[in-house]
């Protein structure tokens, strides 16, 4: 929401709030499930807000997007199906293309958050949506969870926060239906928000993993748009994964021949390594 001239401020927090300065407003518009807005600031570029609450920008979304992506997929070492629940924007599946997958399936409840990032937002998914191997279904990621055939080797939650339609992606259930989907040493990640202002959300979804998988944990990431600190990203399998020794690590990552903004071997391991605030929320 705009509350000052010239800044949008985000009251995701009843307490703790950031502003960024609008030099532009590009879009803004209610679909039937949000309110979409695009601003123009000088310093991050392009962002896009839901319900006045950041969700990408143009400058920082790489470390979003590479760690809730790569992070998976060089862990498990051998990924050829992958699956987005949310991610509109285009971001992740950009990134997962990047790896020699034999497809990603992209399920997004709102098709105008697709649209629109492809009109106000096109560096973001930089063409992934035109890639063939990229299954986009516009539909109710909680109910393709229930009736999906399953077998993918990652599953990548990147939802909205536990409000309105994103709520639903944080439940029991849910998690136990993701599970199924995934093949056997299957890899389950999910955003998680920012454990120091949020950290009910971690304990929820740790709770769940921990009844769920052999491996549940989490591991962080530094957005400068989300504020409040690091970000937790929910960690979920029944292989080890996790332990991925930092040779072989980095002997993968050279040989995908891919360079990054944020992730690698030593983040990688790195960011597993948790503070004490962030242990303590552990169920």
């Amino acid at each position: 929401m705009t509350d000052m001239t010239g800044w949008s401020v985000e009251r995701l927090h009843d307490d703790h709030s950031q502003a960024l300065r609008v030099s532009e407003v590009l879009y803004d518009n209610k679909t039937d499930h949000q309110r979409l807005r695009v601003i123009a600031n000088p310093t991050f570029g392009r962002v896009l807000t839901l319900d006045g609450v950041v969700q990408v920008t143009e400058a920082d979304n790489f470390i979003y997007h590479e760690m809730l992506t790569h992070v998976p997929i060089f862990a498990h070492g051998a990924v050829k199906r992958v699956l987005i629940v949310g991610g509109g924007d285009g971001g992740m599946a950009r990134e997962a293309l990047r790896h020699p997958v034999d497809s990603v399936t992209m399920v997004e409840i709102d098709g105008g958050v697709v649209d629109f990032s492809k009109e106000y937002l096109p560096s973001i998914s930089a063409g992934a949506f035109d890639d063939p191997r990229l299954d986009l279904q516009i539909a109710d990621g909680a109910e393709f969870m229930k009736t999906t055939d399953g077998g993918f080797d990652v599953i990548i939650i990147d939802s909205t926060d536990p409000v309105g339609p994103g709520e639903v992606l944080f439940t029991d259930h849910f998690y136990g239906h993701a599970k199924r989907a995934l093949a056997p040493g299957g890899i389950l990640v999910t955003q998680n928000g920012v454990p120091f202002m949020q950290g009910g959300e971690l304990t929820g979804t740790l709770r769940a993993f921990g009844t769920l998988f052999a491996d549940a944990y989490c591991y962080l990431a530094t957005v400068p748009t989300y504020a409040g600190g690091p970000m937790a990203f929910g960690w979920g399998t029944d292989s080890d994964a996790r332990h991925v020794p930092l040779e072989l690590l980095t002997d993968r990552v050279a040989q995908s021949g891919l360079d990054f903004g944020y992730y690698s071997a030593e983040v990688h391991k790195a960011a597993f390594a948790l503070p004490g605030y962030v242990k303590k929320l552990f169920p």
